[in-house]
């Protein structure tokens, strides 16, 4: 209801802009006075315009007063100038108040195919806590754009870019057949008996890799020897058509599936995964380059360090005499696509630029609600949907990407596909570390300089870091021996889901509540604690509003139905009326903080509002006795006031994609 408000009155704003000074604002500041006492929103447009209209800005703010009390806007109850010249709104709190409680709100969405590349973990190991932040971001920006019972949201494809063709799926491959002398045979009968005894083929192969990776480097005189090995494997996989590569697509494919399990109980679910052996065996780069080369974007270097490859000129660069000597490198003088050239094809395709190219669509797994396809090189499926149209892409890659990412758009620029690049967004984001504190904890030796150090980097080659699915085993054994210790009367069943949930609950919550530029250093005491910002905080004030009606014998909706007969006169005016208003104020902003949240590309922000929240929910609590409350009005009132604030709690947790269990 907060933004609906806002909307009218900026749009009421607008009109008066044009038709008294003939002006337009493209945006108009809102800010929130110091007190609720002052009112529930600021605007300091007078500022804006007292240059341009050489006005003092408190003689602009009172023309601007007595134009909006001419004919307020939805919901305002009054505007006064305050200070120098800002415009203070106060609200009409009845008439909020139930317009919340019968969930008016905001629509948000539009048109438009959104898509959203997330997690994308080479297929060579099973996924660790570093790949969980890119889910996890991915994943509820995911939330935040979809449609849903909420708002009508926008169309939205999920992908996750899978590398089966890359040097560590080959480093695999050199593991398997060159150190445990396997071929295509046994490494399928490999795949079998570790089925059989219940063992995992990620786990497998992250031991695999860490050992490959040390031994390419073990023996000096050996070292070159096996670097050409290593080469030729990833050519050998490139290719296709051969038992290498029938071995690496085996292991690469069978990980996928590990990870789309680990991905699962998590909630985290995909539309389409699409692999880089089609963009080479569908010749995407072939096309992508001829486009390149007549729009003037790709040339071929025939002097200096880049002598014999083709080269695009870096974003930023300015034109030199002769050869350009920091010039991208697209294609090698050996005819091999860098990784960038790669990525160049596959987002044209993403658009839709791609002339006479697509992937063939397979159906690989089966969701709830949907079917999760797969790229084949081979005659697509009946009934796959279409993915490579998108009107917008997010793609969620870390910060160390952020030149090749450059790269891409600036391509796309060279080739005149200007509103497209405007529409590319590098959803970035920095490392995942770990507490010395936690790496002690997962048995890890560290020293005693590293223990006074904020954080530990992970390393998969070295074999130092924690699983994805060990660390959320981990988080959910520590919930089951607190909801086991409060709830021994509970079943077995509920108190695992219950401890599921939380400990779900705890990572994800402590993976999103850091803005995305910042190095997130995992710790299992701080995510699962019930105090503070923590994911369980925020799950604990949901319970603790359902025990509310419970002991009350009543149910939220009840609440709610009571409180559209009840009579507003008074009940949130003054200080008690103040601490009520407050919580309502704060559960009507959600869909101003799910708008901000798209628009900065940062989840976070949604995060800290469920905090706060919850916050306010338990401070509100904690000053009015509920259930002692003898005043049947002011009991009414409370009971409302803690159904919508569950209400929205639990709505802006499910953006986050956490639940809200039953009992703590």
């Amino acid at each position: 209801m907060y933004r609906i408000v806002q909307q009218s009155l900026l749009a009421r704003i607008q009109s008066i802009l044009s038709a008294r000074y003939e002006i337009s604002l493209e945006n108009l500041a809102v800010e929130q006075p110091p007190s609720i006492a002052l009112g529930e929103l600021a605007l300091p447009i007078a500022f804006e315009l007292a240059k341009r209209l050489r006005k003092a800005p408190r003689a602009i703010a009172t023309e601007l007063a007595e134009e909006l009390s001419g004919q307020l806007p939805e919901g305002v109850a009054s505007v006064e100038v305050a200070g120098a010249g800002y415009l203070n709104v106060r609200l009409d709190r009845g008439r909020i108040v139930r317009e919340i409680a019968r969930d008016r709100h905001a629509d948000i969405g539009g048109e438009g195919f959104r898509l959203i590349e997330h997690t994308s973990i080479n297929p060579n190991k099973a996924a660790h806590i570093g790949h969980l932040r890119n889910a996890i971001l991915g994943d509820t920006f995911q939330r935040l754009l979809r449609k849903d019972d909420y708002k009508s949201g926008y169309e939205v494809g999920v992908q996750n870019y899978i590398d089966n063709t890359g040097v560590q799926v080959a480093d695999v491959v050199v593991g398997l057949m060159h150190l445990e002398g396997k071929d295509l045979a046994s490494t399928r009968q490999l795949l079998a008996d570790l089925a059989e005894r219940g063992e995992r083929i990620d786990y497998y192969c992250w031991d695999l890799y860490a050992h490959v990776s040390q031994w390419y480097t073990a023996d000096e005189s050996q070292a070159t020897e096996r670097k050409h090995l290593r080469l030729a494997t990833l050519h050998a996989i490139e290719s296709g058509g051969n038992d290498i590569a029938k071995v690496a697509d085996l292991i690469a494919t069978a990980v996928l599936r590990r990870h789309l399990g680990t991905m699962q109980r998590l909630s985290i679910e995909y539309d389409f995964l699409p692999r880089e052996s089609e963009i080479l065996h569908l010749e995407f780069w072939d096309a992508a380059r001829q486009l390149m080369i007549e729009k003037g974007v790709l040339y071929f270097e025939t002097e200096g360090k880049n002598k014999g490859c083709w080269v695009m000129r870096r974003a930023g660069g300015e034109a030199v005499e002769g050869a350009d000597e920091d010039a991208k490198v697209i294609v090698r003088s050996n005819g091999t696509v860098t990784y960038v050239g790669k990525d160049i094809a596959y987002h044209l395709w993403k658009f839709g630029l791609l002339p006479g190219r697509d992937f063939g669509y397979r159906r690989f797994h089966e969701y709830a609600t949907h079917m999760c396809w797969i790229s084949t090189a081979s005659t697509s499926d009946p009934g796959h949907p279409a993915f490579g149209h998108a009107d917008a892409i997010y793609n969620v890659i870390d910060s160390r990407q952020n030149d090749p990412q450059t790269q891409v758009v600036q391509a796309l620029r060279g080739m005149g596909f200007i509103s497209e690049a405007d529409r590319y967004t590098h959803f970035s984001y920095e490392m995942v570390a770990l507490t010395p504190r936690c790496a002690l904890e997962l048995g890890y030796t560290v020293s005693e300089e590293d223990q006074k150090r904020a954080y530990i980097e992970v390393s998969g080659r070295k074999g130092f870091g924690v699983k994805a699915d060990d660390l959320l085993d981990r988080l959910i054994t520590a919930a089951r021996a607190e909801v086991d210790a409060r709830h021994p009367d509970l079943a077995e069943g509920e108190r695992e889901t219950i401890a599921r949930q939380i400990g779900v609950g705890a990572l994800r919550y402590f993976m999103l509540r850091f803005t995305r530029n910042t190095v997130i250093a995992f710790d299992f005491r701080d995510a699962l604690s019930f105090e503070g910002e923590t994911g369980p905080y925020v799950q604990y004030a949901i319970v603790r509003a359902a025990n509310i009606f419970r002991k009350a014998g009543t149910m939220a909706a009840a609440s709610l139905a009571a409180f559209a007969e009840l009579d507003l006169e008074g009940v949130l005016e003054g200080e008690e009326g103040n601490t009520v208003w407050e919580t309502w104020l704060l559960v009507s902003r959600l869909t101003l903080l799910i708008e901000q949240s798209i628009a900065t590309s940062e989840p976070a922000y949604l995060a800290r509002y469920a905090f706060q929240l919850a916050q306010q929910f338990n401070n509100f609590y904690h000053r009015h006795h509920i259930l002692n409350e003898t005043d049947a009005r002011r009991r009414t009132l409370y009971l409302a006031t803690a159904a919508v604030a569950q209400r929205e709690m639990i709505r802006a947790l499910g953006y986050l994609g956490i639940e809200a269990p039953e009992r703590m």
